[in-house]
């Protein structure tokens, strides 16, 4: 047993980080492959990754996506009742066997969604959301040009095969990367079982559809697909060590070949790379000073944590940081873009990240002004230029 763990882990060490030369070693068996790390973003391993394939249902990670935005928008809670129409109640494939009038919780549709891929479940959101299924697809679409995706194009919310509805593994990669950003999704892509209207006669029995939530530790989603045309699908993500990675297959054979080659994708990434955090969002970069503003000067921020990819075998980094503003406004909101960090090692760029104020800013008026003036005075903080004797 020991040596067949040292030979395992032998592959992993010296399996060479850049497989896309080497062919599609991972995931020899699928059509398509990307694994990425979340955070950054960067690709750790691709094999035809925009290529043009059916996604089948993971298809619903941008609908979800869709969803998630709206409840922080506030348009719907997730106490939401929604209730499915015809068209819902009516849709093949996976479901969660919604009924006509049926109303049905936020709540309960997104675990239907993540759980079970029930297309009555996605369709009802889709309704509640859009005003028609048709509206919501043409946002979904609105998304995939925000997020500069150029291989994805949808022609419903659910993932049954119909033409010209593609994607590519790349694109399903970065749309995952947005959707675990609102970590919530996760609390329901990682349940391996439950139940919905329990008390009724109505009880019925979800069980995930991504078997890799139950059986791989750290697994914690994210969405299966399978259709005649597409074969089986996989986005899974996982998350060790501080770091999360996400992996796609498509056009794999099984179901058993799916998880395998995703699960041998997820272990490649964690023996090969690191993730080391140099910066969080509550950390002060700089303080600059505003002179028509009600403060006299705020903290810096980055807009997000910030945290580069390291290969184990290889040195860590020391970077340095170079901080660049455009023009300061006296009114400024916490999100509000005002400058850039660039991240350097040596004269390499390896990351830039935007900077906002750690608080809100407002603008001063006269008084303001004044009684500043007055304090500096008496504080000595106003120094006059004059000739000297």
């Amino acid at each position: 047993m020991k040596k067949l763990l040292f030979l395992v882990l032998s592959f992993f060490l010296f399996i060479p980080s850049s497989l896309a030369e080497e062919g599609n070693l991972l995931a020899p068996s699928a059509k398509s492959a990307i694994l990425i790390e979340a955070s950054t973003g960067e690709i750790l391993y691709e094999f035809n990754s925009h290529e043009k394939l059916a996604p089948a249902s993971m298809t619903k990670m941008m609908s979800l996506l869709l969803i998630m935005e709206a409840i922080e928008k506030g348009s719907i809670t997730y106490d939401t009742k929604v209730m499915a129409s015809k068209n819902a109640s009516d849709m093949g494939g996976s479901q969660i066997l919604l009924e006509e009038g049926e109303s049905m919780s936020v709540d309960d549709l997104l675990k239907g969604i993540t759980i079970a891929s029930g297309n009555d479940a996605v369709v009802a959101m889709a309704e509640a959301i859009g005003g028609s299924e048709a509206n919501f697809v043409a946002m979904m679409n609105e998304k995939v040009k925000e997020l500069g995706l150029k291989d994805t194009h949808f022609q419903n919310s659910h993932g049954l095969d119909t033409e010209n509805h593609y994607s590519s593994a790349y694109d399903m990669a970065m749309i995952a990367r947005e959707l675990v950003r609102h970590e919530k999704i996760l609390e329901y892509s990682s349940i391996y079982e439950t139940y919905l209207r329990t008390g009724t006669d109505r009880q019925t029995w979800l069980v995930n559809t991504n078997k890799l939530v139950r059986f791989k530790e750290g697994v914690d989603g994210l969405k299966t697909g399978y259709t005649e045309n597409s074969l089986y699908c996989l986005t899974a993500t996982m998350k060790k060590d501080g770091m999360r990675v996400i992996a796609v297959v498509m056009g794999e054979p099984s179901t058993t070949t799916r998880n395998a080659e995703a699960s041998s994708m997820l272990d490649y990434a964690f023996a090969q790379y690191g993730l080391q955090k140099l910066l969080s969002k509550d950390s002060v970069v700089d303080t600059i000073s505003l002179a028509k503003s009600k403060k006299e000067s705020v903290a810096i921020m980055p807009m997000e944590d910030v945290s580069i990819l390291y290969k184990k075998m290889e040195k860590k980094i020391t970077p340095t940081y170079e901080i660049s503003y455009g023009k300061i406004n006296s009114k400024i909101e916490v999100g509000e873009k005002v400058g850039t960090l660039t991240i350097k090692d040596g004269s390499k760029t390896i990351r830039t990240v935007d900077l906002t104020v750690a608080v809100p800013v407002k603008k001063a008026n006269v008084l303001d002004l004044l009684l500043r003036y007055g304090k500096n005075l008496i504080t000595g903080n106003i120094h006059f230029q004059g000739k000297k004797d």
